[in-house]
């Protein structure tokens, strides 16, 4: 079943005079329970292909369609409860509340909406044990380390089971034991609760953790590679090996 259906996208910036083509037209589709990576080099249109998919920024043409519904049509308070329904993201700096416990920050999406306070207890519990911030959900952004800062602002995305998590170097901001602690508790969530994630990246080790990866170059797809029955290590060659012709950044194995 696909979750995501993006058509004809098209992204400019400027005006007629002095226009930035960024997406030039491209065509995705995401199905239910995948754990994708978006790659590309710097000013590729990467992140901008993110930001657009996620509403973030919005469309100069094309369709995207997130479990069914028909975004780029929606009104703002439309799509302010589409994103609270639906949506989560995971951030490269975290954009944690300093005021809040670990666990208020977890518990922020659920605040919004009528759920029983019994039963968002319970879903935190079970997020929290997942990504193992349990023993720190009393403690404050500024007491905890960066990588219990990340697994704080997944556990915040996932806490309302949206239908998608947008992810944007998630481990940028990481030590490489830290990011590889992160991406294992992503593909076990991915794996545990058929969740959804499009994650763009830089990092070709965080990439090869994805079930399929798609390249950008110059504001369009340049290539995909699936993994399949793959072992990790030959995916990340072999996404190394298209990053190289792309003339992306290279990164040792954690």
């Amino acid at each position: 079943m696909l979750i995501l259906e993006a058509t004809k996208l098209h992204k400019s910036y400027g005006n007629k005079l002095n226009k930035q083509e960024v997406l030039k037209g491209i065509d995705l589709h995401v199905g239910e329970g995948e754990f994708v990576g978006i790659m590309g080099a710097s000013g590729s249109g990467k992140t901008t292909l993110l930001n657009v998919l996620s509403s973030i920024d919005q469309t100069s043409a094309g369709s995207i369609k997130i479990a069914g519904k028909e975004m780029t049509t929606m009104k703002e308070k439309q799509l302010a409860e589409f994103r609270k329904n639906h949506l989560g993201f995971i951030f490269q700096e975290y954009n944690l509340l300093d005021t809040l416990t670990v666990k208020e920050n977890v518990l922020l999406p659920l605040s919004i909406t009528n759920i029983a306070k019994k039963e968002a207890e319970a879903k935190f519990q079970t997020i929290a044990t997942e990504l193992g911030i349990t023993d720190i959900q009393n403690k404050y952004p500024n007491e905890i380390s960066g990588g219990e800062k990340q697994r704080t602002s997944a556990a915040r995305a996932f806490i309302h089971e949206p239908s998608i998590i947008f992810a944007d170097e998630p481990t940028g901001a990481l030590d490489s034991r830290s990011a590889s602690d992160l991406l294992n508790k992503l593909s076990e969530l991915n794996r545990n609760r058929n969740a959804t994630i499009i994650m763009v990246t830089h990092d070709p080790v965080a990439a090869s953790y994805c079930n399929r990866v798609i390249f950008i170059k110059d504001g369009q797809i340049y290539s995909l590679l699936n993994k399949g029955d793959e072992e990790r290590q030959l995916f990340f060659q072999a996404i190394m090996k298209t990053q190289g012709v792309l003339g992306g950044v290279k990164s040792n194995d954690y």
